[in-house]
């Protein structure tokens, strides 16, 4: 008959998520078949011995900024992205949960970690911009879409985005230079943070474009959101050598579906911005299908 370390260990293979346990000393005691595979590295090699440097940030891992850090041992699903790298030295990030192993005195026996590859960020579509102001907020924002996008497919609260572009923002960039258009960008972005619901984000995403991050229940409350931020940013007050410049935005509204993609909801998105472009501007439209409707 099988002892328990080899039930556990048979158990623990059926497993699609890599699961590595590690004893009171951080040495490896359980390093599952997912593992070896999302890896590279084999189990047998590991038995009793560290995490593989190149697997450490598993164990050291901090949230994506502006994303809360779970307390040690909680049972949430949501779990945190990670860089690693693979056994072959590419870039692999992976969704992380970390638990504290205790017996039944609470004494610390020992280290989980639950790890399976998370979207490739880099596929994400976005919009264009190579600035260092826009690098950085894309690559926050990336993190913290992988996060948000892992939740909701572990059945929590609803998803979607709003991919904005500010209808104004190419032609003042040509006509009036850089300074004018970054100037005319934190007016339209002041405006419409005042629209923003408890919990959401938004960020840039290419040099005229950003991003929402939105917690509304079915596409028809995120059309509607996307109709109130637009009226936000009507109401900015942007001059420049005494002329006033109307801003409006034209938005693509996308809601995440169970069965969906990280990259399809972005794409989804940027379709239905497109449409609302074509259609001259200052306008909404939802994924799919790209329905047009005026801002509020």
């Amino acid at each position: 008959m099988a002892d328990r370390s080899e039930l556990l260990e048979s158990a623990l293979d059926c497993f699609p998520d890599g699961i590595a346990l590690l004893d009171a000393s951080s040495l490896v005691a359980v390093w599952n078949r997912a593992a070896e595979a999302i890896t590279g590295y084999g189990g047998a090699n590991l038995l009793g011995r560290p995490v593989p440097e190149a697997m450490e940030p598993l164990l050291h891992w901090r949230p994506a900024p502006g994303v809360p850090e779970l307390e040690s041992g909680s049972q949430s699903g949501r779990g945190f992205l990670v860089h690693t790298r693979h056994k072959m030295g590419h870039d692999m990030p992976v969704m992380a949960r970390i638990l504290e192993l205790r017996d039944g005195l609470g004494g610390r026996i020992g280290t989980a970690v639950v790890f399976h590859p998370a979207e490739s960020l880099d596929a994400l579509p976005q919009g264009d911009g190579e600035g260092a102001k826009v690098a950085s907020s894309q690559a926050e924002l990336k993190d913290r879409l992988a996060v948000e996008f892992e939740e909701f497919q572990r059945g929590g609260q609803p998803f979607g985005v709003l991919w904005i572009a500010v209808d104004q923002g190419r032609d003042l960039r040509k006509t009036h230079g850089t300074g004018a258009c970054e100037a005319m960008l934190e007016k339209a972005t002041a405006a419409m943070a005042h629209g923003l619901r408890p919990g959401e984000e938004m960020g840039r995403w290419g040099d005229d474009e950003f991003l929402v991050l939105s917690h509304e229940r079915t596409a028809e409350m995120l059309a509607a959101h996307a109709q109130a931020l637009a009226g936000q940013a009507r109401t900015a007050d942007f001059r420049w050598w005494g002329d006033r410049v109307e801003i409006t935005v034209s938005i693509g509204a996308a809601q995440a579906e169970r069965d969906g993609t990280l990259v399809n909801l972005l794409e989804k998105a940027k379709a239905a911005m497109i449409v609302s472009v074509q259609a001259g501007g200052n306008q909404i439209a939802s994924a799919p299908g790209g329905q047009v409707c005026s801002p509020l």
